[in-house]
């Protein structure tokens, strides 16, 4: 049996529940894709569901294969595919577990041309981070000219790209980010950038109409105080919010839904430099169970992809 390099877990737990396995190669199913992966994104979900913290959100089945987006080159096709043929090449988010391995099906619905110029590592940092959020700003409402935005976490790949969409829209932004950040976020367009190791955003925003919680914890606690009569928080990292949520005040649970037209039309404005894409650590595949406990614990900087080419 032909097989291939895939980062498996076995049991929830800490990092010694994964562990990189031989598992048997795939094939394109009806409507799906085969793609040979250059990079893939790293991503705190990794950990979540390593460790079973978003079991009762996102359920799996031992062995699972973790990663949630790639890109790379199409290696073949399946029966009724039409917009992709081999050698193309390819980006996105799997809509569920997956893509760190050789090769992984996907289906086409979810796959968007990779543009010309755009390596496959600057690629790999897009899927989840575009598209989670474009949505998470827009998921309590349009935004409008004016709307005061606050966003936890700005300096990551997901909080990086909301401020520069905020800032697209009009919206006036206030970002948190470790100090050695702040310059970089302020780069992307943030009106006021707070250093979070410094000082507290509660002493320096207020009447906030929007939060994008990125973090989570205490730093979502703290959030409530902040917010305009009729702001919202949306959380991407704590699938409790609603229960956390005081009266009176508004917050909501984000989860992704892949949107692959989304996805390329965002790619091509990084491609022309009209958005800024960060890529902080590219990391080889046999480092990747250390590297998914680093972004447990904080340690990574920017948005992280695995190479695997490396």
């Amino acid at each position: 049996m032909n097989t291939i390099r895939a980062l498996t877990l076995h049991t929830y737990g800490g990092v010694d529940a994964t562990r990189i396995s031989a598992i048997p190669t795939p094939t394109a199913g009806p409507g799906q894709v085969l793609v040979s992966v250059r990079a893939a994104g790293l991503n705190g979900l990794d950990w979540k569901v390593r460790e079973g913290y978003v079991r009762d959100v996102f359920p799996i089945t031992f062995p699972a294969v973790l990663g949630i987006e790639l890109a790379g080159v199409v290696e073949a096709v399946g029966p009724g595919v039409t917009r992709f043929r081999a050698g193309d090449r390819v980006m996105g988010s799997r809509g569920g577990l997956g893509a760190y391995a050789d090769l992984v099906a996907v289906d086409e619905a979810l796959l968007a041309p990779t543009p010309d110029g755009l390596s496959d590592l600057a690629a790999a940092a897009l899927p989840v981070a575009t598209q989670a959020a474009w949505q998470s700003l827009h998921l309590a409402g349009p935004v409008w000219p004016g709307q005061r935005v606050l966003v936890h976490g700005a300096a990551g790949g997901l909080g990086a790209f909301a401020v520069q969409f905020a800032k697209q829209a009009g919206a006036f932004v206030a970002a948190t980010a470790a100090g050695r950040d702040v310059d970089a976020v302020r780069a992307l367009g943030a009106d006021v950038v707070i250093d979070y190791e410094a000082q507290r955003f509660e002493a320096h925003v207020k009447d906030i109409d929007l939060v994008l919680d990125y973090v989570g914890g205490d730093v979502q606690a703290r959030s409530w105080q902040v917010l305009s009569a009729t702001g919202a928080i949306v959380g991407t990292t704590s699938p409790d919010i609603l229960a956390h949520t005081p009266a009176g005040k508004r917050g909501l649970w984000f989860v992704m839904k892949p949107d692959a037209a989304l996805l390329e039309r965002v790619a091509q404005q990084v491609a022309r430099g009209e958005l800024h894409a960060r890529v902080g650590e590219a990391i080889p595949f046999a480092d990747l169970p250390a590297a998914i406990e680093r972004h447990r614990t904080g340690a990574l900087h920017g948005k992280a992809v695995v190479d695997f080419t490396a």
